[in-house]
């Protein structure tokens, strides 16, 4: 199958990366189903990449709908070892200004409809990661350097509070995150960092802030062309970002421990995998399952 060492997910308005090159449409079938779309491998930087536009082109796919686990074991399978997020975000302190740019630390799950699409382990095999530190930091510094190649102001750090969406907040629940210490909130990238690091992908989102969230007194007046219009800005900055960091990122090796990390983290002993799930999970567990 075709090959790609970094992936892309690019989240609302997203949808493409025009400097690719040698671009391929890869249909891939996993034992979770489709994907969001077909990935879109190219060449960037002297670097194959597998890009997926993460609500499927034209934006078909709820929060909740998300197919995160199909989404993450077909980056799997296309050899991906690194994925780059672009996630449109709301601020929630008044220091992430729209057109900002959050590389985020942490998240904090506010989700309630998705236990089955955030792990890729039951049915006989159980697996508890380390997610203490959800990001890659090599990952994420690199996402950091790279954010010097667009005119934007950026920040490293914070927390990402991934709600479930699809509607926004109330108010009140605006402040209550406001007064927890969350910075920014989105719908949808807590699922695809735990998936990612059950299968030993490094990952870090760059969250695009479009508004202040609803808590901001300035919030109502906020017309939805303006907002539009910053989200489109951010989706080229974004592009800009994305470029920078592959290019940085080469064909450099990992010397993170993204790589490793089911190691130590499948308390079932071999021998007592059955063989159904053993298949479905190959990808991510065959070389741990030496019986």
């Amino acid at each position: 199958m075709t090959t790609a060492r970094i992936g892309i997910i690019g989240g609302s308005g997203l949808y493409q990366m025009p400097e690719l090159t040698d671009i391929e449409e890869v249909k891939v079938d996993t034992p979770f189903g489709s994907p969001s779309d077909a990935f879109i491998v190219g060449t960037l930087e002297g670097v194959r990449v597998a890009f997926l536009p993460r609500h499927g082109r034209g934006h078909r796919f709820t929060p909740t709908e998300l197919p995160f686990r199909a989404n993450i074991y077909a980056m799997k399978l296309l050899g991906v070892e690194r994925i780059l997020s672009a996630s449109a975000v709301g601020s929630l302190q008044e220091q992430y200004a729209p057109l900002d740019m959050v590389i985020p630390a942490q998240f904090f799950d506010r989700t309630r409809a998705r236990a089955h699409e955030s792990t890729f382990f039951g049915g006989g095999i159980v697996a508890h990661v380390t997610f203490a530190h959800p990001v890659c930091g090599e990952l994420g510094d690199v996402l950091e350097a790279s954010c010097s190649a667009a005119d934007v102001r950026a920040h490293r750090g914070g927390t990402y509070l991934c709600m479930e969406g699809p509607a926004f907040s109330t108010k009140a629940e605006s402040n209550v995150y406001r007064s927890w210490g969350m910075d920014v909130i989105g719908m949808t990238n807590l699922q695809e960092a735990k998936l990612a690091r059950e299968a030993e992908i490094c990952y870090a989102t760059l969250a695009l802030v479009t508004d202040y969230d609803c808590w901001h007194e300035e919030h109502d007046a906020v017309s939805v062309e303006t907002v539009v219009e910053y989200l489109n800005k951010n989706v080229r900055n974004a592009q800009v970002i994305m470029r920078e960091a592959v290019k940085r990122l080469g064909a450099a090796e990992r010397g993170c421990a993204c790589g490793s990390a089911l190691k130590n983290a499948i308390f079932t002993a071999p021998d007592l995998w059955p063989d159904a799930t053993t298949k479905k999970l190959e990808a991510i567990i065959k070389k741990y399952g030496d019986k």
